[in-house]
């Protein structure tokens, strides 16, 4: 039997923040640098403000791009007034990754402990489009990638990942 051959992913990264610009976008760099690594393209790439409506309506115009598979969004996940990226997230989803949150904050619990329990870190599918929520450091973005992402974004990796059911992420749209 061959083995796979690797099949490269169209990435949007957003970065939400209300103090962030292209120069100090370190969560956004470090998401870029990996998955251009990893053999990946960037589909695009913004910066928005933590305002709910604004970041649902970004994610919905990249689930409607066919040139978008995933996106990466990085900021918003904390717990203050202002992080609202989950709910923006939710917002657009039309089914969440449970397993994604629960996969995160084991990983979360090995490098930072009790402090995991802050991050609601979060992914789910909209249009046949991945869409994950990362916390706003560059630590965080580093762990999601690197211990999750990099290997569910890999047509190789076994016994499963996201690239093999991507053509099937919006099936039902196509039935009669």
């Amino acid at each position: 039997m061959s083995e796979r051959e690797f099949i490269p992913v169209r990435i949007a990264v957003l970065t939400v923040s209300d103090t962030r610009g292209e120069a100090d976008d370190k969560s956004g760099n470090t998401l870029v640098d990996r998955l251009e690594k990893a053999g990946h393209i960037l589909a695009a790439r913004m910066i928005l403000p933590d305002e709910r409506d604004q970041i649902a309506d970004q994610l919905r115009a990249w689930c409607g791009n066919p040139d978008v598979d995933v996106v990466l969004s990085t900021g918003g996940t904390g717990l203050t007034g202002r992080d609202v990226s989950v709910e923006a997230h939710r917002d657009v989803y039309e089914k969440e990754i449970d397993a994604f949150s629960t996969l995160f904050t084991h990983v979360s619990i090995a490098k930072i402990g009790t402090s995991a329990v802050q991050s609601r870190a979060t992914g789910g599918v909209a249009q046949g489009t991945y869409l994950f929520a990362l916390p706003g450091s560059p630590g965080a973005c580093k762990d999601a990638w690197d211990e999750i992402l990099v290997h569910q974004l890999d047509y190789r990796h076994k016994p499963c990942n996201f690239v093999e059911i991507m053509p099937r992420l919006d099936e039902h749209q196509r039935r009669k």
